[in-house]
């Protein structure tokens, strides 16, 4: 779940025996390189090195620095939804499921070298809304508030499509406090948090 909800991941180093794909290696060592220092601060020169591989190589597979973003956005999005998709089919109740998305958000916040979302730090790097990289943060977030309504109607909420935009708002808070407050504190704060809006939502379908 850490790799797949914060962005990070260690890219193997590159040696003989190393069965990735040139692709895999280009995009491992952009996904560490860009989540621990940044996009814009991230040459493509810095990513070839990392890969150990050429700009001939580089190129052929990017053409250019944004489409390595998208793929790194795009990877990122897929890792985050099939975790979440296990998450639900594992546990098969909705509120376990946002019990352990809570807790697995804890735990992410925890771990050395966390900075916070993948998306929302793309996001701040790039300013226009209409451009790629901001309509593929929108899409992968359009995309959580689809799950969590879907769960949350399950769950008997009165206006779900509400109750997941503040669901939302609070994945979101979780992510930013667990890089600058103390980490150990999000997982709890956000489960509370999660069935606050749960249990009051089930009020109002009632009355």
């Amino acid at each position: 779940m850490s790799t797949t909800t914060s962005g990070r991941l260690t890219a193997a180093t590159s040696d003989a025996g190393d069965t990735r794909s040139t692709r895999d290696r280009i995009l491992d060592a952009a996904t560490e390189l860009f989540y621990a220092h940044g996009i814009r601060a991230i040459s493509a020169d810095k990513i070839i090195e990392r890969a150990g591989i050429t700009k001939v190589t580089f190129y052929r597979h990017f053409r250019t620095k944004d489409a390595l973003v998208l793929a790194y956005l795009e990877r990122q999005a897929a890792w985050e939804r099939d975790a979440l998709s296990w998450l639900r089919e594992s546990t098969g109740d909705d509120a376990e499921a946002l019990r352990r998305f809570a807790a697995a958000v804890g735990e992410l916040t925890c771990e050395p070298g966390f900075r916070g979302c993948a998306f929302i730090n793309a996001a701040a790097e790039y300013a226009d809304p209409d451009g790629p990289v901001r309509k593929a943060v929108a899409e992968h977030r359009a995309w959580y508030r689809e799950l969590f309504a879907a769960m949350l109607g399950r769950l008997g909420v009165a206006d779900p499509a509400q109750a997941a935009d503040e669901l939302m708002m609070l994945r979101d808070g979780a992510m930013v406090s667990g890089s600058l407050d103390d980490p150990s504190r999000v997982g709890g704060a956000l489960e509370r948090a999660i069935f606050a809006i749960v249990d009051a939502g089930r009020a109002l379908s009632t009355t």
